[in-house]
């Protein structure tokens, strides 16, 4: 851990001395630091899902043009939908395409290395091509790339999962250590009871938004089941034999709820158990700021997710000194975003290719 950090703050100085020297952006073309090139990639999801979007709501005239788009019938709400697909498709083309040329990549300063954190001239024009092509593919393509999002977008949540629980599991060791535990029990105390206050809160709106009636069956037994989850987790982890406190299932709530409540919202507005959807047709600030912050935190999940690639080791590795092994899992990481194109585009869908959504 503490070589990790070490070689973390000497990248982040090299990057510094390198910016106030006037050889930053030759560095930045050379490929000579793999830390910056995680943000890059990032910045390339951004701009596709804010493209993914705009396309959604703002291109349906611009989509009519295509010919080929021919299962929509001209049905403008199917066409941005469809539209969502054909632009997550070029993303995922990308970095799929990334993930198979940087996979097992071992070494630094080696020429995968180099393409991994360089060459961004001709990734530009790659990404940009590669989002270009499947708005040329039939529709048939496109919905089957559809059905197949589905998969990969639950295999992008499970990735998501495992990288969340072995971030709480090292925050709950960290936090009951010897050396921090004294020092750090007040702070956890808060951090639990926030964090259940913020689940009892959460799964109490959505009994009332999306359960408003004995009929919503299935509504309620996910918000019961998810309620079930979190006292299952809590008593498990209090138990004598496990005695993990308080810490980790509270964050683990959270997260289970916050999953809970997107599966229930992406019922579609029509319905009558979505009450809450109904009421939220006419767009406010609140709901720009929860779409600019829903679409933030999709970014920065991948982006973690992304450069946790220790988490799915069943034998962890002493930390390697050697100078020349790599900061984190190249091909790891491109795999991780190219799931999440097809997160996003479930997303923005409401994990429905054959129900078209509103703006």
């Amino acid at each position: 851990m503490e070589n990790g950090t070490s070689s973390g703050s000497s990248s982040r100085s090299e990057t510094y001395e390198a910016i106030k020297n006037g050889s930053w952006f030759s560095q930045f073309l050379n490929g000579c630091n793999p830390w910056m090139a995680r943000y890059v990639y990032s910045l390339i999801f951004l701009v596709a899902n804010l493209l993914a979007w705009a396309i959604r709501d703002y291109g349906r005239a611009a989509l009519t043009v295509l010919r080929k788009l021919k299962i929509c019938k001209g049905e403008q709400n199917c066409i941005g939908a469809e539209g969502v697909l054909r632009m997550s498709l070029g993303c995922f083309l990308f970095y799929f395409s990334m993930y198979l040329s940087t996979v097992g990549t071992k070494k630094v300063h080696s020429s995968r290395d180099r393409w991994h954190s360089g060459w961004w001239s001709a990734k530009l024009v790659m990404w940009f091509g590669l989002t270009i092509i499947p708005f040329s593919m039939p529709s048939s393509i496109i919905q089957l790339y559809g059905e197949i999002a589905h998969f990969g977008a639950g295999v992008f949540l499970l990735v998501q999962l495992i990288s969340v629980i072995s971030f709480i599991c090292w925050l709950n060791e960290f936090c009951q250590s010897k050396k921090d535990a004294e020092r750090c029990h007040v702070h956890v105390m808060l951090l639990a009871t926030t964090a259940y206050i913020i689940c009892i809160v959460g799964i109490i709106l959505m009994y009332i938004w999306y359960a408003p009636d004995s009929s919503c069956l299935l509504n309620i037994f996910f918000i019961t089941w998810t309620l079930f989850l979190i006292q299952f987790m809590t008593s498990v982890s209090l138990h004598p034999k496990v005695n993990a406190g308080y810490l980790t299932p509270a964050i683990m709530g959270l997260y289970v709820v916050f999953i809970c409540w997107c599966a229930i919202r992406s019922e579609p507005a029509g319905e009558s158990c979505n009450r809450k959807a109904e009421a939220s047709e006419r767009t406010d600030w609140l709901s720009i700021i929860s779409f600019v912050v829903a679409l933030l935190a999709m970014v920065i999940a991948t982006f973690s997710t992304g450069i946790d690639s220790q988490c799915f080791q069943f034998c962890r590795k002493e930390d390697n000194q050697d100078e020349e092994a790599l900061p984190y899992g190249y091909g790891f990481f491109h795999l991780v975003f190219a799931t999440g194109a097809m997160y996003f585009a479930m997303l923005l869908i409401g994990w429905n290719t054959h129900h078209p959504m509103k703006k």
